[in-house]
């Protein structure tokens, strides 16, 4: 009786074996593990700012220091915990020309943001890649994907609520920005244009000293009060316009 049913058992085992080598070994090309770099990515100078085990390229806003609660580490993700208000986290490292791409997801209502351009001896302020979790919500200058504030995105792909994810890139090169939200291109802007000086001087910014304009700064998590997370923070730095590498 036994030797008839490892007869039946063996062939089963192996079968199970042979698919899971199979499906890994088939495992779609590109793809890597979260918080990593391909090797096409290390290729083309990416780096990561979070290794989903420590945020070591992150500090407070204004300190030397990691926050001592409010943001954490949790399975793979940087957390900014709901209900706590430990401030914002800015990265070690200042940009000029720059790729920067993450991941995020928040539960239906969060809000959230990625500020770039942020000089910390003007405060907390900066270029603001608006993020929130509004499925259908209106496309205005408070829209996910939008310059916050002063320009808004051209269209909007659907936004996803956690536990999905949304992926979203910023390029400043030169005086040009763009973003990204799910891998369509929502929002083409030029510093210091018309456009966009225009619509600062109807804004709340209308006071802070060249903003909209070109400037070497940080980048910024904001602490808007929702739980928020974020992993796959990666960043490369690109070439001048018109500058010989």
């Amino acid at each position: 009786m036994k030797t008839k049913v490892l007869s039946r058992i063996l062939p089963l085992a192996l079968l199970s074996a042979t698919a899971t080598i199979f499906t890994t070994l088939t495992a779609p090309a590109g793809k890597t593990a979260p918080n990593t770099l391909s090797a096409d990515e290390k290729a083309a100078g990416w780096k990561l700012l979070f290794d989903g085990n420590t945020a070591a390229s992150w500090r407070s806003f204004g300190k030397p220091t990691f926050p001592e609660s409010g943001w954490n580490v949790h399975n793979g993700w940087l957390v900014k915990k709901g209900g706590q208000k430990p401030g914002n986290l800015v990265s070690r490292n200042t940009y000029t020309d720059y790729e920067f791409s993450w991941e995020w997801r928040m539960t239906q209502g969060g809000n959230n943001g990625v500020k770039y351009f942020v000089d910390e001896e003007r405060g907390n302020l900066g270029h603001e890649y608006q993020m929130l979790s509004n499925p259908g919500g209106k496309i205005n200058k408070s829209a996910t994907a939008g310059f916050y504030a002063v320009l808004a995105p051209r269209h909007l792909p659907p936004i996803n609520v956690a536990p999905a994810s949304n992926h979203s890139r910023i390029r400043v090169q030169g005086n040009e920005v763009k973003h990204w939200l799910n891998g369509k291109l929502v929002l083409e802007y030029t510093l210091g244009s018309p456009e966009v000086l225009d619509n600062v001087a109807t804004s709340k910014f209308k006071n802070v000293s060249a903003f909209g304009k070109k400037l070497t700064g940080r980048l910024m998590l904001t602490d808007h009060g929702s739980e928020c997370a974020f992993r796959n923070l990666k960043i490369r730095r690109l070439p001048v316009p018109g500058k010989a590498e």
